[in-house]
């Protein structure tokens, strides 16, 4: 656990030295081309914020039919790992470490997008419309997996970490989050299996344990961090016994020995924060959930994240405006905002990489820090 609240001190991920307690969570932005393959776009993007202590790139699938949205990156074939290792180089070269979060759509997809029928936990569709390249489209009953179709998937992820490994990365995020596959399996209302994979809570947490333990046995557990959100209603999903089922999950997990865990939008406020942090031995990854992107309140959310036992603060919106973020904390700079929202999923360089850096503003005499001190 951490034994500081100065976020720009140099930093420790298991046999990673990090330059800060500075993460840039994993953010979709569509800038993938139509197979998934990581464009230079994207290489650029990452490039341009390497100064992260550490970057988990955005979710990538395992497999064809785990695709959620047009655009999205992917890491199932031999150019998706090509691909992707253009983005490791130029940010290794550049100073930085990076991470490749897994994700499987499960019914937050679409056949108009992949050719496919979604797969999920029960027949249970996605209760809103989802984008695809024709535009917003009425969501499609996901087919129930089968037995052959859990192993098949599993599998998948434990070949899409072994290619993320070769493709450079330091390690892999396994996404039990927002609504996507393994959390569709956590949540009652969209598993209503009644085989082992389903009912109680020890049978719901199955699939995300075993995804999560077939990575760790493919490259390592000290490669491998999970990603979680108690409570979260992202996606239509709703959690029964949220107390119950996450307890249940850390336990089975806790002994592996995990790279971290990441818990996402729960402040140190929260009870769901307290609890997480009591349960888990290991690495905490703690990642605030922002109304305010203003220097200081991001220099307040760090402090207070790593002060309640987070070992390391994720921010998402604040690394997509500034590349230089860390800079401009250090200095207390003033942060740029982030552009309208269409910008983030449309793709190009707007709103992408033309968010400018303080070297390439207009100069002036000084900067007032946030809490009142000038800096040259």
């Amino acid at each position: 656990m951490t034994q500081t609240t100065d976020f720009l001190t140099p930093a420790r991920l298991g046999r990673l030295a990090l330059a800060n307690h500075l993460v840039m969570a994993p953010l979709t932005r569509n800038r993938a081309e139509a197979d998934g393959t990581p464009t230079p776009l994207m290489t650029t993007h990452y490039a341009q914020r390497a100064s992260a202590g550490l970057i988990i790139a955005e979710g990538s699938t395992p497999n064809a039919v785990g695709q959620t949205y047009p655009n999205i990156t992917a890491i199932h074939t031999d150019r998706h790992t090509d691909g992707w290792r253009q983005v490791t180089d130029a940010v290794r070269a550049a100073g930085g470490r990076m991470f490749l979060q897994l994700q499987h759509g499960g019914r937050v997809s679409h056949p108009a997008t992949t050719g496919l029928t979604p797969l999920a936990p029960s027949p249970v569709p996605l209760p809103e419309t989802i984008f695809t390249p024709g535009g917003h489209r009425p969501a499609v009953a996901p087919r129930e997996m089968t037995a052959d179709d859990v192993r098949a998937t599993i599998a998948d992820f434990a070949a899409a970490a072994r290619r993320a490994v070769d493709a450079g990365f330091e390690g892999v995020e396994v996404h039990s989050a927002n609504g996507m596959l393994l959390h569709q399996f956590l949540a009652d209302n969209t598993n209503r299996r009644t085989d082992a994979y389903g009912g109680s809570v020890e049978r719901r947490v199955r699939f995300a344990a075993e995804v999560t333990e077939a990575v760790a046995d493919a490259i390592g557990a000290d490669r491998v961090g999970l990603r979680i959100s108690p409570a979260s209603t992202v996606n239509g999903v709703l959690e029964d016994d949220t107390d119950g089922l996450y307890a249940a999950l850390l336990a089975r997990l806790k002994g592996l020995d995990l790279a971290y865990l990441h818990l996402v939008r729960s402040g140190p406020e929260t009870g769901w924060y307290r609890r997480i942090r009591a349960d888990w031995p290991g690495t905490l990854i703690g990642n605030p959930d922002l109304t305010d992107l203003t220097t200081e309140a991001v220099t307040r959310a760090a402090r207070e994240m790593l002060a309640a036992g987070a070992d390391l603060v994720a921010l998402g919106r604040p690394f997509l405006a500034n590349p230089d973020l860390v800079e401009r904390l250090r200095l207390g700079a003033p942060l740029n905002p982030v552009r309208d929202r269409y910008f983030m999923y449309v793709g190009g360089a707007d709103g992408y990489n033309d968010y400018p850096a303080l070297a390439t503003q207009p100069s002036s005499d000084s900067i007032v820090a946030w809490d009142g001190a000038r800096v040259a």
